[in-house]
């Protein structure tokens, strides 16, 4: 239920859209750390204590990221959903697939997997852009670390030639099935 408030400059339909587009926002995150500490828990092989020490900065960041979301919908009037539930309702994606297994299928699933959080936060970022350049400010700034964090991944997975190892995959197990074979 909505406060009697909002902040000032927003209608109350405006802040109604943006806490909603938020609120999907907050579930993706409090996702991608769940998943990223899956990864963390779970990747073996050589190279493994680079990985599993270059996976908790992003764990860290992308809580706080959710944090900041979640108060955000707080300032515009609403209340911030952080449940399991609320990641289930609001999620249009398969749950992460992949277990324990090696550095490279761990990063080349992640890889697929930062590319739908990225696009769907540069979706916010439009979505947002008209009513309220305070909050499309946040998710600049977010969509700056996550593709950075991409790139660390994509670091390992990319041969001398610009190639990625998961080229063409379309599914995380895909994806770490074929770089695991490269």
């Amino acid at each position: 239920m909505p406060s009697s408030y909002t902040v000032p400059g927003l209608s109350e339909k405006e802040a109604a859209q943006i806490a909603e587009r938020l609120q999907r926002q907050l579930s993706v995150y409090n996702d991608l750390h769940l998943t990223l500490k899956h990864v963390h828990w779970n990747v073996v092989g050589p190279n493994f204590i680079g990985v599993h020490e270059m996976i908790d900065p992003q764990v860290t960041l992308v809580r706080g990221y959710a944090d900041e979301v979640a108060e955000r919908i707080a300032t515009l009037g609403f209340s911030p959903e952080g449940t399991p539930g609320a990641i289930i309702r609001d999620r249009d994606w398969d749950d992460y697939s992949v277990k324990r297994d090696t550095v490279a299928a761990h990063l080349a699933a992640l890889d697929l997997v930062y590319n739908g959080v990225i696009e769907d936060l540069r979706k916010a970022i439009t979505d947002v852009e008209e009513a309220d350049p305070v909050t499309q400010d946040i998710l600049i700034g977010h969509s700056t670390e996550l593709e950075k964090f991409q790139w660390f991944v994509r670091a390992h997975l990319e041969n001398a030639g610009g190639q990625l190892a998961h080229e063409g995959s379309k599914t995380e197990k895909g994806a770490a099935k074929k770089a695991k074979s490269k």
